[in-house]
């Protein structure tokens, strides 16, 4: 029986991209598999998704909780005192530890799921699914062309594909014509409302837009254009990556970071649906960062904190993405989940909405700098209101069938190079 319930496990993950480890309160995600399930003519390339952290580094050894190098250890004997932020920062760290050590014992317990990580780089679909890689493109530095003054000029063209539509009598099915549409790339709201993702072109680059899905791409003072017009056309599930200031994307210059204030004039309770909605925040381990979201961001926005999420960093062969204790460089990061309810949320409001878990753990291998897992879709029974949910992403990199994306460079994970064309046109 237990044999069988893995087994179920396994196959349900091969379809979904969502390990749920039998009583445990982690999960393991694939983002490819999830993501793919927002494509119909194209699939996320493993290859391109997965450039980092598939070179295991224990050959020799079963993977185990922790490993330490030596020159780490001689490190760590470095007398050091922490500050008083610091001292609180350790003090989260160890209530938590022993849930992310729970969680990933059972990543390492579950060997047939870990023989599918191993491959997650070329695993994504078979060469029966799959056919060229897509030619690469010029990158774009979508927040450099959004500064200059012709931004409000880019045109962002969207090649709906031909496809055919059966008769209401069964007769031979009708073929409709591709259709093409020009519209504004900045400032503007780019839709696709076909149930088929569409390939669209912008300066010589190729972007492919999921299904059901729309974009709107400007900085932050135009993100009141979002707003809708009634509050009942509101999101109920707001997701929000902000661009926290850090020095290690200072230094590798990935993206530009904004400081704290400036997230404090996000219209959130004005975006929210009138029946209230799931608010959804990464942040980092800094202790200064989780005392600002507690004291002034989330009260700003009207948000009541009802959980702190985890995802957990592996390898490809198991083993943490870095020493679980490393105190600057921690192998994982937090979601922070709470209900706005657009205006005041008191415990009557709270008490429609539904109970959120406490530290749950989500465990995946990394893709590309800053890049999160699509984990939306695990919180989605928690979202109140309207169903289906209506979703928005602030800070978006990367699109989801359904969803609006809103940032400075919402495509920039939708360029044609992380893309593989399937066989099926």
């Amino acid at each position: 029986m237990a044999e069988s319930k893995t087994s179920d496990r396994l196959s349900t993950f091969l379809k979904s991209g969502v390990y749920r480890f039998e009583g445990s309160h982690a999960v393991f995600v694939d983002p490819v598999r999830v993501l793919n399930r927002s494509y119909t003519r194209f699939r996320v390339s493993p290859s391109a998704y997965y450039s980092r952290f598939f070179e295991s580094k224990n050959t020799t050894k079963e993977p185990t909780i922790s490993t330490c190098s030596r020159k780490r250890k001689r490190k760590q004997k470095k007398a050091y005192t922490l500050n008083e932020r610091e001292r609180v920062a350790d003090q989260r760290h160890q209530e938590v530890k022993p849930l992310l050590l729970k969680a990933h014992e059972a990543l390492l317990a579950a060997t047939d799921l870990l023989k599918c990580v191993r491959n997650l780089r070329s695993d994504g679909c078979s060469p029966e699914e799959c056919g060229d890689l897509l030619l690469p493109s010029l990158e774009q530095s979508f927040v450099e062309l959004g500064s200059v003054w012709q931004a409000p000029l880019y045109e962002i063209t969207l090649n709906f594909p031909q496809y055919s539509e059966p008769t209401d009598d069964g007769g031979s099915p009708i073929v409709q014509s591709p259709e093409q549409k020009v519209i504004p790339m900045f400032n503007n709201l780019v839709i696709n409302e076909t149930s088929r993702d569409v390939e669209t072109e912008f300066l010589n680059s190729k972007y492919i837009m999921p299904r059901k899905s729309c974009f709107y791409m400007s900085d932050l003072g135009q993100i009141h254009d979002l707003v809708p017009a009634e509050s009942n056309c509101g999101f109920n599930f707001i997701l929000v990556d902000p661009p926290w200031e850090n020095s290690s994307a200072h230094q590798k210059l990935k993206y530009p970071t904004l400081p704290n204030r400036y997230f404090l004039s996000l219209p959130i309770r004005q975006l929210t649906h009138t029946g209230g909605a799931l608010l959804a925040l990464w942040v980092t381990n800094r202790e200064k960062l989780r005392d600002f979201v507690e004291k002034e961001l989330f009260p700003s926005w009207g948000v009541k904190y009802m959980a702190s999420l985890y995802w957990l960093k592996v390898n490809a062969d198991g083993l943490l993405t870095s020493e679980l204790d490393l105190f600057h460089h921690r192998p994982y990061e937090c979601l922070l989940v709470g209900y706005c309810h657009g205006g005041a949320v008191d415990s009557e409001c709270l008490s429609v909405f539904k109970p959120i878990p406490d530290n749950q753990v989500f465990i995946s291998v990394p893709g590309d700098y800053s890049r999160k897992p699509p984990i939306g879709e695990l919180l989605l029974e928690y979202v109140p209101g309207v169903k289906p949910a209506r979703c928005i992403e602030l800070f978006a990199r990367e699109m989801i069938a359904g969803w609006t994306s809103w940032g400075n460079e919402p495509l920039h994970f939708q360029e044609s190079r992380y893309f593989l064309r399937t066989t099926d046109k």
